[in-house]
């Protein structure tokens, strides 16, 4: 099956209708966010909990790719993390680990990435009922960690766990995801095939569109005023993508020497627009628009969590890539004008 993106996007949107408020109690964060995490999280499969199988997701780019797999299945899929917050260094309450022990399956990013998923794993062993592991990144050849970086952040030995944002190796997690849906619902094994055929073709759309734009690209550098999250991005389209905090966690931490990077490489670069993390503090954007040359900072997002707008427009992980992430790139590498880009939400500099 190869439907068009519109027939894919469609899939993605349906788990979105039945979402309540109780899903926006988190707020806005970042990779190290807080949470109560009690019982705030995502609402699942078509709106409902229902279904024979129930699947639960520690990571928002995961659970998408799930909930579209699962389409015409019994199969219903759940996100465990409140909107707004990425689940990195979420701590949720005690009922986040009940509801993984009552899932038929945990759909997770590896470990040490989650410390909170590592543990609900390890309780698990203690647990008489069997929920089945689906470890979305198992496989996926990882890219090494720059010489600045903190060990303590990577996993598998300093490795980049960001790999979800290229493309080509987010299929990887796609047929890993598959693979653990159809042990859960073996009667609809077919069905989770072909949908897991239509999302690699989507992806290799998305790989193709990400392409374009570097290929158009009239900048050698794009500058982030972010943690380090789209490496990925960089190796894979032979791309300079700095980041103004050169650590993996988003906890706000910019030190001095970080915004005199920044201002640096604005300079020597003779950057205009610059991208800023939805789900990080803005402050420093704010800073470097008034200390700089910068006119302007556009919206960008590791597609780890979800925004409350993007949930009530039923955005997934291809509707984000497209109306966030690809017009901020278009404008950062000079591929478009600004006055020629248009976002539905979180523009020309966004307020949280």
């Amino acid at each position: 099956m190869n439907p068009d993106a519109n027939e894919l996007n469609g899939l993605s949107r349906r788990r979105f209708a039945a979402l309540g408020a109780g899903a926006f109690a988190g707020g806005l964060a970042g990779c190290t966010g807080t949470g109560d995490g009690g019982g705030s999280a995502a609402g699942a499969g078509d709106g409902s909990t229902e279904g024979e199988y129930t699947v639960v997701a520690s990571f928002f780019t995961f659970y998408d790719f799930a909930d579209t797999l699962a389409e015409g299945t019994d199969v219903a899929v759940e996100n465990l993390v409140p909107t707004g917050l990425h689940g990195h260094g979420w701590e949720p309450d005690p009922s986040i680990q009940r509801r993984i022990t009552d899932a038929d399956a945990f759909v997770h990013v590896g470990p040490d990435f989650q410390p909170w998923a590592d543990r609900a794993i390890d309780a698990l062993a203690a647990e008489t009922q069997g929920t089945r592991l689906i470890d979305a990144r198992e496989g996926i050849d990882l890219i090494g960690l720059a010489d600045s970086l903190d060990e303590d952040e990577a996993v598998e030995g300093a490795k980049d766990p960001h790999f979800w944002l290229d493309p080509q190796r987010a299929k990887g997690a796609v047929e890993n995801i598959a693979d653990g849906l159809a042990d859960v619902d073996p009667d609809h094994e077919e069905t989770i095939r072909e949908n897991a055929t239509a999302l690699d073709a989507e992806l290799d759309a998305l790989d193709e569109e990400w392409q374009a734009v570097f290929d158009a690209a009239e900048r050698d550098v794009a500058f982030l005023a972010a943690h380090n999250a789209f490496a990925y991005i960089a190796e894979r389209y032979d791309a300079t993508i700095e980041p103004l905090v050169v650590n993996l966690a988003a906890d706000g931490d910019v030190r001095p020497a970080d915004m005199r990077r920044a201002q640096e490489t604005i300079a020597e670069n003779d950057i205009r627009h610059i991208g800023a993390a939805v789900f990080e503090p803005i402050r420093s954007a704010k800073q470097l628009l008034e200390q700089t040359d910068v006119e302007a900072y556009y919206p960008v997002t590791p597609y780890a969590g979800t925004a409350e707008s993007w949930v009530e427009r039923g955005w997934g992980y291809f509707d984000i890539a497209r109306e966030v992430n690809l017009p901020t790139f278009r404008i950062l590498l000079g591929a478009a004008d600004p006055d020629e880009v248009t976002f539905a939400d979180y523009g020309r500099n966004f307020e949280p």
